[in-house]
């Protein structure tokens, strides 16, 4: 395969980096501080037509591929892991299981508006029983006449108070062995008996929307059903493998993020009567931090690759998202480390790539899942 990026992809690039130093830079602080999602931000993000960049233009978006998107999140990521994240959500997991399985009607109804910008949508799968084994959600969809009713909860689910589609996951059947069949239905939230609330004080990622929906006798009907009955399992392990791929770019954004604040301090900062940077023991901490920040890039690359040629990439987004969301942890925490006490300060910015980096170790499935996922792959 072949690393060079094409000139378009190259221009997706060098758009999103400048948006995001102009636009975003300037209020990631207050972002974090106050824990406030950027709405406007998102709405220019939608004109400029990064909501649909992975998607045909006659679904609303700009008809570009995974290797775009990935470096966008990347770029937004780089200084802003709240935006990022919900950036990434917005895409990979509100948008995207209906460009993978909706009818005709569902892609011009749902998924155009959210290619265009002009809505969010949101991917409701995690339950208060129900976090790393899916397999036990307890929301159930029951058939009653042409409309599914829904009840149940969800949580830690990113974008919904901001979302006017929730795609959300329920049992349809349960079979005779005690497996429970999911399926995935679209749900308006404006529908009558959807609570969403958003009262969440988090670690990091504090401008990214996590919310927390209850569901009571919500009725959609039946044509909001996504893909085929009883199929939702399956439909939504193939979300999160893309879904992984975007979570390592944003991986790779704020590690990235955190070799060139700590490059630049170590530049600046002076003990014993020169900097820092001129000490083998901060040299090798830099030079790790490159190193596994460009090996994290790569391999977001060629998971992101082998997905617009269609070929398998489960096992490829299990490395880029287990190790570029580790090696953002390392590189933020070294960071810190170098900046000494100013590290810990708000202002150097270091502390909040630490926080916001450890999310990327729990959410899209924990470090531990992706290795039982890579495990599998390898035949064990």
């Amino acid at each position: 395969m072949n690393f060079d990026l094409t000139q378009e992809q190259k221009m997706v690039k060098n758009m999103v980096s400048e948006f995001a130093e102009q636009v975003i830079r300037p209020r990631a602080i207050e972002i974090d501080k106050k824990a406030e999602f950027p709405k406007d931000i998102f709405e220019q993000m939608g004109k400029l037509g990064l909501l649909g960049i992975p998607f045909p233009e006659k679904y609303g978006g700009s008809g570009g591929d995974t290797v775009s998107y990935a470096l966008a999140v990347e770029e937004i990521g780089r200084v802003c892991g709240s935006t990022g994240l919900s950036y990434a959500a917005a895409v990979s997991l509100g948008a995207s299981p209906l460009y993978y399985y909706g009818t005709e009607d569902q892609k011009q109804r749902f998924l155009k508006p959210l290619a265009k910008g002009e809505a969010l949508g949101s991917f409701a799968l995690t339950e208060p029983n129900a976090g790393s084994d899916s397999g036990a959600t307890e929301t159930t969809a029951v058939l009653d006449g042409n409309d599914y009713v829904i009840n149940g909860e969800k949580c830690f689910i990113t974008n919904a108070g901001f979302a006017e589609i929730i795609i959300v996951t329920a049992v349809t059947k349960r079979h005779k062995n005690g497996r429970n069949r999911i399926s995935s239905i679209v749900v308006p939230t404006n529908s009558a008996g959807v609570k969403i609330t958003s009262n969440y004080d988090k670690m990091g990622v504090r401008g990214s929307d996590t919310a927390e929906i209850v569901l009571n006798n919500v009725r959609v009907p039946r044509e909001n059903l996504l893909g085929t009955e009883h199929d939702g399992h399956k439909q939504f392990l193939h979300t999160l493998d893309g879904g992984r791929i975007s979570i390592g770019a944003l991986g790779v954004g704020i590690a990235q993020a955190s070799l060139e604040k700590a490059l630049s301090y170590a530049k600046e900062r002076k003990q014993f009567g020169r900097s820092i940077g001129s000490f083998q023991a901060i040299q090798f901490k830099l030079s790790d931090m490159a190193m596994e920040v460009e090996l994290a890039r790569n391999m977001v690359h060629k998971a992101a690759w082998l997905k617009d040629k269609g070929k398998s990439f489960s096992k490829e987004a299990a490395y880029a998202k287990l190790f570029a969301t580790e090696t953002a942890f390392r590189s933020a925490n070294q960071a810190i480390q170098i900046h000494g006490g100013y590290g810990y300060m708000r202002e150097y910015e270091v502390e909040r790539y630490l926080r916001d980096a450890k999310l990327l170790e729990i959410g899209e499935g924990t470090s531990e899942i992706q290795r039982l996922v890579i495990a599998r792959e390898l035949g064990c």
